[in-house]
Parts: structure tokens; sequence; C-alpha cells
């Protein structure tokens, strides 16, 4: 396990539409264990395999509530969605940055896990758009693409400012 890099926008990878997993070896099992070391390293929330130069359907969500912990979910789809709401977000590959996006409020996902069977949660709030931003990423949009607004954070803001990512 190690800490990886994070890419930084403009890195095309991150506009790129992110491969779907079908081999299920240590290579992906590296890849996830790394991905989580390198969210907790960078004291986010998310993260997406293109925010660490892989273009594959994988991200890790650790939200730290009631959920349980570190939540790995390979080739996610989103099947229902509902409601909205308007809330904050950053991005640990647009550093500095804030901005106010409309998210679904409830979603059903299905996706795989490291044993390959598939899975279903149904996320709300917060939990919620954590993952909608993450699967933004598998599909080369940035939050600052669905942003109302942006604004710059100062640079002692952004250790008391929980990343969405």
């Amino acid at each position: 396990m190690a800490v990886r890099p994070v890419v930084l926008d403009p890195n095309p990878v991150l506009r790129a539409i992110a491969e779907p997993v079908t081999k299920f070896d240590q290579e992906l099992f590296t890849l996830l264990d790394d991905m989580a070391d390198t969210m907790y390293d960078y004291n986010g929330i998310g993260l997406a395999a293109p925010q660490v130069g892989v273009s594959q359907r994988v991200i890790v969500v650790d939200y730290g509530d009631e959920h349980g912990g570190l939540i790995e979910m390979i080739n996610p789809v989103i099947v229902e969605k509902s409601g909205s709401v308007v809330d904050v977000e950053g991005c640990l590959s647009i550093p500095g940055l804030r901005g106010n996006v409309e998210r679904f409020e409830k979603l059903t996902l299905r996706f795989q896990q490291r044993d390959g069977n598939t899975y279903e949660l149904t996320p709300e709030g917060y939990f919620a758009r954590v993952f909608q931003h993450e699967i933004d990423h598998l599909d080369g949009i940035l939050y600052t693409d669905k942003a109302i607004d942006t604004y710059p954070i100062e640079e002692s803001e952004v250790s008391e400012v929980q990343e969405t990512e």
C-alpha cells in the first residue's frame, strides 16, 4: 500500500471517460489499497481512480459516519435518484477552490466490490453528494462544470474545511 500523487486539473486523465474494470486481480486490489491510503493522507472523504492517474471505474469513499468506514466501489452506476439540494463542494484535484453544486438528495447505487459480486447502496444527503461527485470523475466531469458558483478559499481554511473528495 502506498500514497500516490493526486492528479491536478487540467490533467487530461481527469477529462477522460474511465474504462470499466473487467479483471478482479492483485493489480486492482493494490489500486484500491493505494487509493484509500491516498484519500486518507490528503484528508479527503472520496477519491476516484482518475485522480491518481488511472482511467478505471473505481472509487473509494469514507464519509466517517454511521455508514461504517471505507466503501470501495468498482463500476458504480446510479440506478435511481430523487430530490435536489445545493451544497458546497471541493476537490483534491482542484485545491484552493470551493463551489455550490446542485445534486440529487437520494440515490440507489449498483456496484461491484473486490469479490466481483454486485451490491446496492442507498445513500442520502451529503453522503449521496460524495458518491455523485466521485462518479462524475469517472465520466470526465469535474464539480466546477456543474457549479452554480465557485470561490477561492484561503490557505488557512484548507485544513479546516472537509474535502468533498
